[in-house]
């Protein structure tokens, strides 16, 4: 259902895929998540914990469309301190592995002035293809 596409001179890149071609399955958006709880309340401050909630916040609307990790074929993250999501890479790196596993959608990130939620580190917006 889906095939990474890595041009065959290119190095192959870390933690991300340069493309992702799909063929049939049901396409699921996922809004920008932040990093709060199911409460909208921020249990986590750092970078790092918000990260992980994000992720969770993912996961659990994509599992409304019968989807897992797997299944996202692009990421679009919003930071509010490219120093900040820098220096949380260790942090960031293990709760991907734990929620995630080995699955490298395609991704950019992006520095913006703000968010929406004052007390929101990142936003994460996703796109998966689940099986029909």
């Amino acid at each position: 259902m889906m095939q990474v596409l890595q041009p065959p001179n290119w190095p192959r890149p870390r933690g991300y895929s340069n493309g992702i071609s799909t063929e049939g399955g049901k396409l699921v958006f996922i809004a920008g998540q932040i990093g709060w709880n199911e409460e909208c309340v921020f249990v986590e401050k750092g970078f790092g914990g918000q990260f992980r909630q994000t992720l969770k916040n993912i996961l659990a609307v994509l599992a409304e469309a019968g989807g897992g990790p797997e299944h996202l074929v692009r990421l679009t993250w919003y930071v509010v301190d490219k120093k900040e999501y820098l220096a949380a890479s260790a942090e960031v790196g293990a709760a991907y592995r734990e929620l995630m596993g080995r699955n490298f959608p395609t991704m950019a990130v992006v520095q913006v002035g703000t968010l929406v939620e004052d007390a929101a580190r990142l936003e994460i917006e996703a796109m998966a293809v689940v099986p029909a």
